[in-house]
């Protein structure tokens, strides 16, 4: 029997860092041998908000294909792509803008609540309402069978089943309704508590040295009631703690938490412990990541290669749509 379909993408916005490590590229190479599993760089998305500056864009691409086949995808096994190298992606869009109603894009729960948060810029554009069409363009093109998402994430994915219903619904059955792939992403807090994000400034990104990681863990604020050694903490206040539950084994993790609420360790010890977990799990990465930069050629034939293989799956796909909705010429 052959393997059901994944997709998924990641925007080149930034450099990737330890939370887009533990919540989507360890997802990414573990489903790579269980599916048939699509990835793409989305480097059209990233100009939905960072239009205006896109004088960094190739160093972020480089940087999130370093970072995947660092963190273990095998190109062999998985079809790395960039997707402004497919264009049927932008052809699928067009034609589902054509029957998608305003009311579905408005609606999406990110639209407003990004709106909200990103106030240095002017995000009244189509690119950035129609940001989920594009996102169904790029799910439906392959007919996946399954988008990888978190619980959170599921209403992002209804608008593509509904797109997908309504296409079906007007031109006969064309694509296959996509399901969402349950997958527990933890929560990973940045150096300051709060989520970590490039827009915080709050990162561990994959890309930073040795000596940058465990300057960034050292600095780590805490629980703020630990303010002298002997001073009993609660290790739930602590966004070290929180890591350790990623980064840590639960017999270390049991130990932090019994020396943390009765100060029997020190925060600076608790933060020795999680530096050496830490170091345990980027340090393969790291070492990938350097011979991969340096072979460029190597990089450029490998998004070469799974752009072509894309676009053999899209072209196919994309002759049924124009069959489907008389578009396909005279004949």
């Amino acid at each position: 029997m052959s393997k059901k379909r994944v997709l998924s993408g990641i925007q080149p916005s930034g450099r990737l860092h330890i939370g887009n490590l533990v919540g989507a590229l360890q997802n990414w190479v573990r489903l790579q041998d269980q599916y048939e599993c699509y990835y793409f760089i989305a480097d059209w998305h990233a100009l939905t908000t960072r239009y205006d500056d896109t004088s960094r864009i190739k160093e972020f691409i480089k940087d999130v294909l370093v970072n995947c086949l660092a963190a273990g995808l095998d190109p062999e096994k998985a079809t790395v792509f960039l997707q402004s190298h497919v264009l049927e992606h932008a052809e699928l869009h067009v034609l589902l803008s054509m029957i998608t109603p305003l009311g579905w894009l408005e609606r999406v729960p990110t639209y407003k609540e990004k709106q909200e948060q990103i106030t240095d810029k002017d995000l009244n554009t189509y690119g950035f309402l129609g940001y989920p069409l594009l996102q169904s363009a790029d799910i439906l093109v392959y007919r996946a069978d399954y988008v990888p998402v978190g619980v959170d994430q599921v209403p992002h994915l209804e608008i593509t089943r509904e797109i997908c219903r309504r296409f079906n619904n007007f031109y006969g059955e064309t694509f296959p309704e996509p399901e969402a792939l349950l997958t527990e992403f933890p929560k990973v807090p940045g150096t300051d508590g709060r989520k970590m994000s490039k827009s915080y400034n709050n990162c561990i990104f994959l890309s930073d040295s040795p000596q940058e990681v465990e300057h960034k863990i050292k600095t780590m604020m805490t629980d703020p009631q630990r303010i002298k050694r002997t001073d009993k903490g609660d290790p739930e206040k602590s966004p070290v703690y929180h890591l350790h539950k990623i980064f840590s084994s639960r017999e270390e993790q049991d130990r932090i938490v019994e020396g943390c609420v009765t100060a029997g360790i020190g925060c600076i010890d608790c933060k020795k412990v999680l530096i050496k977990n830490l170091f345990a799990v980027l340090e393969p990465i790291w070492e990938r990541r350097r011979y991969f930069m340096e072979r460029p050629d190597t990089l450029e034939d490998i998004i070469s290669a799974g752009s072509k293989k894309a676009g053999e799956i899209s072209s196919e796909t994309m002759k049924q749509v124009r069959q489907a909705m008389n578009l396909d010429g005279l004949k």
